[in-house]
Order: structure tokens, then C-alpha cells, then sequence
């Protein structure tokens, strides 16, 4: 493929996916340690979700720990435990157009602001036949690197 215009830096968040984000909790913050740093409910997104952090500064992976608001609506952020995985990436709108026109197919919804305030967007789980190439049955979250984040880790 052709020179790229946008790196990919590193994991961003893994987000994981229950029925109760309590029971997830009392792994992931009461066992494991890891710090609640916000909360974020949406009723299009259908999640109620606890934004942890696992280390600090830029080279801090988020865990997001999420529940539906409603376990009958879509989208189901529940039925699949290991819901998505973000990457940093450090020119969010450059790595979408090269990915599109080499045949990524991304979720609706294009870019938008995500969880945490970054610009984010999905690479959906399947491609198809406009767009052939997809996440092989993972949803892949694409995550615009705050400056500090790219110098850090690019």
C-alpha cells in the first residue's frame, strides 16, 4: 500500500461489555485498582459506561466499563464482553480518508467526539462489498492522539 499520512501509536481504551457494570467493577476497580476518571451515558449509544484508567499521563490505556441502558435496544454494548479496542492514532480525519479509499469500511456515525472528549470513530467488525476490509469480527475504535499523547508515543 502506499505511504500512509497518519501513524497508528499505541492501544487508547479497551472497552468490556456486561450486563451490570457493577460485577465489572468489582474486578477491574476493586481488585484490580484501576481509577474511575468519568462516567458517560448515552441513550443513542444505549450505554451507561465507567471510564477507568490503567497507568498514567499519555501512556494510560483507557478501560471503559459498560452496561446498556436498556439489554432489549441496540446497540447491545453487552453481548460482546470484549466490546471494542481504540487506537491512538495521530491525524484521525488523514487515516480515515486513506482507509476508506484502500477499502476499510467504517460503522456509521463518522467522526465524532467519544467518551473521553477525543475525536473517535469505528472500523466496522465486517467489511463488505464496497468496502472489503473490516475488523474480522472485532469493532476497532480509531482515536484522535491529543498533542501529547503524539509525542509521547509517536
Amino acid at each position: 500500500m502506499s505511504d500512509k499520512p497518519f501513524r497508528i501509536l499505541g492501544v487508547q481504551q479497551i472497552a468490556i461489555g456486561g450486563p451490570d457494570k457493577q460485577r465489572l467493577r468489582a474486578l477491574w476497580v476493586d481488585v484490580f485498582g484501576l481509577e474511575t476518571k468519568s462516567t458517560y451515558v448515552s441513550e443513542r449509544e444505549n450505554v451507561d459506561e465507567d471510564v477507568c484508567a490503567l497507568g498514567q499521563g499519555p501512556h494510560a490505556v483507557e478501560v471503559d466499563l459498560m452496561q446498556p441502558l436498556d439489554a432489549a435496544k441496540k446497540p447491545a454494548v453487552h453481548a460482546t464482553p470484549l466490546n471494542h479496542v481504540g487506537l491512538w492514532v495521530d491525524d484521525l480525519p488523514a487515516a480515515v480518508r486513506w482507509m476508506t479509499a484502500h477499502g476499510v469500511r467504517f460503522a456509521p456515525g463518522g467522526i465524532r467526539k467519544g467518551a473521553a472528549g477525543h475525536d473517535i470513530c469505528f472500523i466496522h467488525p465486517k467489511g463488505n462489498d464496497e468496502f472489503p476490509l473490516g475488523g474480522e469480527g472485532v469493532l476497532i475504535e480509531l482515536v484522535q492522539a491529543p498533542p501529547e499523547v503524539v509525542k509521547a508515543l509517536g
